[in-house]
């Protein structure tokens, strides 16, 4: 009975140890993580594993040249419309792109505003903030610390979060009064950028400014992949993939010569954490991110949880209708 006891003491204070590290490696975030997945690993994997989805098998065996194909906007809104873009190779589908445009000189701000939202908990997921919310689309924002808290400069509503001291090279995306859209870094400071925002966040990297590709570097990290952008008329497109078939430089280049006439793109957080919603007037679309994967060389390590559906979404993008036009 003593060794039982000694046994359970032991396991009792190992137990509280174990906690004790999680709170101080990531707090309630990670122990929102721990209960809904299990906690998160990385799976070591060959390049052609059954565990990867088709469009990362295929872009890791060759990555095939990719080209947009047709673009059907439908509106559900004025100034608010909605479309899927194929991403071919040949005359094979290997990912699809859910697109939102919304047209900030054409929708009425007193009907439609761009917020940005922060829940360090970890306790929403894309359901939970279309509810919360009840926005008319939801798309994850830009990346977050171990403690779900912005990792870049933020601002919720004139509220400041993350980091005050950074040095931002690529991108913002900012919401004011006057002004909706993604301002460049590399010509001004991220202070200078917020200014007379209500809501804004910093990001990167950009993937096209000028209608010019911006990733040089050539990568093999795969993943479900989110981006904010605008054309050359000033409205905002808002991408999500369906699967996990891009690099971020290919998706540079794919958006580049993509049907969309963007002039700046910004890359948001990938992963499982990139997904989309969207319900307006009648119009229902979700998007779950699913995917993420570091590849060297032959191996694969891919982002993998024992359960659960899914993933939390602790920084988003949401643009919010008045009541009467949910």
């Amino acid at each position: 009975m003593k060794l039982f006891r000694r046994v359970c003491c032991a396991g009792g204070l190992a137990g509280i140890a174990a906690v004790a590290a999680l709170w101080l490696h990531s707090g309630a975030y990670g122990f929102h993580m721990l209960v809904r997945h299990g906690g998160s690993y990385w799976l070591p994997l060959g390049t052609d594993s059954s565990l990867l989805s088709p469009a990362m098998r295929r872009a890791l065996a060759e990555a095939p040249s990719v080209k947009a194909g047709a673009v059907r906007w439908q509106s559900i809104g004025i100034g608010f419309e909605v479309a899927e873009m194929p991403v071919m190779a040949g005359d094979d589908e290997v990912d699809r792109i859910e697109l939102a445009r919304i047209d900030p000189a054409r929708i009425d701000p007193a009907r439609f505003r761009f917020v940005l939202r922060n829940a360090p908990a970890g306790d929403k997921d894309l359901d939970a903030w279309m509810t919360e919310l009840g926005a008319g689309l939801v798309v994850n924002g830009s990346y977050f610390s171990t403690h779900g808290r912005p990792a870049t400069p933020f601002l919720s509503d004139g509220v400041q979060l993350g980091p005050r001291d950074y040095d931002a090279r690529a991108g913002a995306f900012v919401a004011s009064t006057g002004f909706v859209g993604i301002r460049d870094l590399r010509r001004s400071d991220w202070q200078t950028a917020f200014q007379g925002a209500e809501n804004a966040m910093v990001s990167y990297p950009l993937l096209v400014a000028d209608g010019l590709e911006q990733v040089a570097h050539p990568s093999r990290w795969l993943a479900s992949r989110s981006f904010v952008g605008q054309d050359a008329a000033g409205r905002i497109i808002i991408g999500t993939t369906r699967d996990a078939f891009f690099s971020l430089d290919r998706l540079a280049r794919f958006l580049r010569d993509a049907p969309l006439a963007l002039t700046m793109a910004l890359n948001l957080d990938g992963g499982p954490v990139a997904c989309q919603g969207i319900a307006l007037n009648g119009f229902t679309r979700k998007t779950y991110g699913k995917w993420e994967a570091q590849v060297e060389g032959g191996r694969v390590k891919l982002l993998s949880y024992p359960y659960g559906g899914a993933a939390p979404m602790p920084i988003v993008l949401a643009v919010l209708p008045r009541e009467d036009d949910r």
